[in-house]
């Protein structure tokens, strides 16, 4: 699958670097705002050996129509901004190019976007696109059917800067149809990111963890998205409508 990707901070740079040495895509190029590293060749960026350029363009120097017509990919993943999607979406759109969104946060209004785009498009949006916490949300709220009245209680740890309450513990408790009270606090050290979900049962209790190791965790994971998108048809998905053929017993 060719991929150009949106997007060139810390996320974006592990995604390149994920991509760049997975022998089954390629990624075509990497578009950013800034004209620093414009025309560099992310692989040599990296000191990575693939015959993938991943050559690095600016919207100051290259409109997105441009960039379209003259190295067509087959998806766009997104780890830019929350307005990135109005820079290319209605682009990529007409060309029937497929959209993976990573953006942790989008307003009502860019949600709404997303779904008048999925009406000519396939459209996938993932706040937290790693496969692992993803699955922990799945199992969570399958396990929440089996017990519903079960004691549920989410802890969320990360590095000692890290300000207000993780989006992915929200992003847990809403899913669970909890209260923010229920999501406990913890800022530690240099923690990268661990969430915990305890369920607690008479006489036993079920723990549902994933601890993030590094960044590259999100290449994997949109990766992972591209792959099952490859024969969707336009329309708005989101990783469970993904990881639910696997649940089927």
């Amino acid at each position: 699958m060719k991929i150009g990707l949106f997007g060139f901070g810390k996320a974006g740079k592990a995604v390149a670097s994920v991509i760049l040495q997975n022998r089954d895509h390629s990624l075509q190029w990497i578009y950013r705002k800034t004209n620093r590293l414009n025309n560099r060749d992310a692989s040599e960026f990296f000191g990575i050996e693939t015959s993938d350029t991943g050559n690095i363009y600016s919207e100051k120097n290259l409109s997105v129509e441009e960039l379209l017509d003259t190295h067509p990919v087959d998806a766009i993943i997104d780890f830019s901004s929350p307005e990135g999607i109005y820079a290319y979406g209605d682009a990529a759109a007409k060309k029937n190019i497929k959209i993976i969104s990573a953006i942790s946060h989008y307003a009502e209004k860019e949600v709404k976007f997303l779904h008048k785009l999925a009406k000519r498009a396939t459209v996938f949006w993932s706040p937290n696109i790693t496969l692992g916490i993803n699955y922990l949300l799945y199992a969570s709220t399958f396990l929440k059917k089996i017990a519903p009245g079960v004691d549920i209680e989410i802890v969320e740890e990360h590095f000692k800067d890290k300000k207000g309450i993780s989006g992915t513990a929200i992003r847990i408790a809403d899913a669970l149809d909890l209260k923010d009270e229920k999501i406990n606090t913890i800022r530690a050290g240099g923690i990268v990111g661990k969430h915990e979900v305890i369920f607690g049962f008479p006489f036993q209790t079920v723990r549902l963890i994933h601890e993030s190791i590094s960044r590259d965790a999100f290449g994997n994971g949109a990766l992972f998205a591209a792959e099952h998108l490859v024969d969707k048809k336009a329309g708005f998905y989101k990783f469970e409508d993904i990881l639910h053929p696997y649940f089927k017993v």
